[in-house]
C-alpha cells in the first residue's frame, strides 16, 4: 500500500490527511508541517490546534518537519496555497521521485505568471503525472467524516483511478475527469464570486441578489472556460456550480466571509490580518482579471470585486456599478 504524502498542514491538508487514514489503518499518511508547534500538536495531542482545532485526529497520523521525508512519498498532494505552489514544487523536486503523482489541491491561479496550477507544476516537475483535486468541501466537515464529493483532474485515466483508490473513503466520493482546464478554472472564479456574495450579505441585500450573483458568476465562469476550452460539463459538475452553490452560502468559506466584512464596511488589511489561513479570492481576483482580458471574456462582478480588493472601489460604488450595467447581454451568456 503506498505512502501518501501530505505537502501543507493547513486545515485542509489535516482534513485530508485524516480522512485517508481513518478510512484505513494500513494506509500510511505522512503530513509536513511548516511549524514546528503544529508537527509536534499533530504526533503528541493528535490535534491541529492552530487550523483544524477542536477535532481528534487518528493517532496513526505522522506528521514531520522534513519536506525530504515527505518527498519520498509514493503519491505527492500539495496542499499549499496557490501563490506558494511553485516555491514549494521546486524544493520538492529534487527529492521527489521521478514519475510518482502529484495531486494539486489549492484553487487558483498564479499572479505573476498568470499560469493555472497544473501548468506550473508541469514547468516544475516535467515526469510527474499532474492531477487536480477540487470540489466542493469544507475541511473541517471532511475531517469529522460527514459526506462529501470532489473531482479528481488527470490525463491518465489508469493514474486517476489509482490516485482515487488511494485517497477515497465511504463519506468521501471522488469522481475522475480528463478535463484539467475545466476543474481550475471552476475553482478559481468561485473564489471570488463568493466574495462578492459575500459582500452582498454584508449589505444585507437579500437572498434573491446573493442568487443573481452566483447564476451570473457561474456564466461568468462558463465564458472563461469555453473560451480557453475546457468542457461545459465539468462546471456543471462538482467543481464548478457544486464548489459556486457552497462557498457562495457560508460563512465557512474564508471568501464569503471576507466579502460579508468588506461589506459591514471594515478594511481589507484589517480582516487579513486577523486571519491565520491565506484567503485564495484575494490574489486570484487579480490574476483572473489578467486571464480575462488576454483572453478578450468579459467577467463584470469578478472585475468590481477585484477593483474593492484593490482599493479602486467602495463597496457602495461596486454595487452601483453593476447595477447600472445595460441590459444587453442575453439570460445564459
Amino acid at each position: 500500500m503506498p505512502q501518501i504524502g501530505i505537502i501543507g498542514a493547513g486545515a485542509w491538508g489535516t482534513a485530508l490527511a485524516q480522512l485517508i487514514r481513518s478510512e484505513d489503518e494500513n494506509r500510511e499518511v505522512l503530513i509536513w508541517a511548516r511549524e514546528p508547534d503544529v508537527a509536534e500538536d499533530i504526533n503528541v495531542r493528535h490535534q491541529n490546534g492552530m487550523y483544524l482545532p477542536d477535532i481528534d485526529l487518528d493517532p496513526g497520523l505522522r506528521a514531520t518537519e522534513s519536506l525530504t521525508k515527505t518527498a519520498d512519498s509514493d503519491i505527492l498532494l500539495v496542499v499549499t496555497p496557490a501563490q506558494h505552489v511553485r516555491k514549494t514544487l521546486e524544493t520538492l523536486k529534487a527529492d521527489a521521485a521521478s514519475g510518482r503523482p502529484v495531486v494539486i489541491c489549492a484553487k487558483g491561479i498564479e499572479l505573476e505568471t498568470g499560469k493555472l496550477m497544473t501548468e506550473v507544476a508541469e514547468e516544475i516537475m516535467p515526469g510527474a503525472p499532474v492531477a487536480i483535486l477540487t470540489g466542493p468541501t469544507f475541511a473541517a466537515e471532511i475531517a469529522k467524516g460527514l459526506p462529501a464529493a470532489a473531482t479528481l483532474a488527470v490525463r491518465d485515466k489508469d493514474i486517476g483511478q489509482e490516485i482515487i483508490e488511494d485517497i477515497s473513503a465511504r463519506t468521501f466520493r471522488v469522481y475522475p475527469s480528463e478535463d484539467q482546464l475545466g476543474a481550475q478554472i471552476g475553482g478559481a472564479v468561485k473564489n471570488v464570486i463568493a466574495i462578492a456574495c459575500g459582500i452582498a450579505y454584508g449589505k444585507k441585500m437579500g437572498d434573491s441578489a446573493r442568487a443573481a450573483l452566483i447564476t451570473r458568476g457561474l456564466a461568468e465562469m462558463a465564458r472563461l472556460g469555453s473560451t480557453i476550452g475546457a468542457k461545459k460539463e465539468t462546471l456543471m459538475g462538482m467543481c464548478g456550480i457544486g464548489d459556486l452553490m457552497l462557498t457562495c452560502s457560508s460563512m465557512q468559506s474564508r471568501n464569503f466571509s471576507l466579502g460579508v466584512a468588506l461589506g459591514e464596511g471594515r478594511a481589507l488589511q484589517d480582516i487579513l490580518d486577523e486571519r491565520k489561513s491565506i484567503t485564495e479570492g484575494v490574489m486570484t481576483a487579480r490574476a483572473l482579471m489578467t486571464m480575462a482580458k488576454n483572453n478578450a471574456v468579459e467577467m463584470p462582478i469578478s472585475g468590481v470585486v477585484n477593483k474593492v480588493l484593490l482599493g479602486e472601489l467602495g463597496v457602495n460604488e461596486a454595487i452601483s456599478a453593476l447595477l447600472d450595467r445595460p441590459l444587453t447581454r442575453p439570460e445564459g451568456q
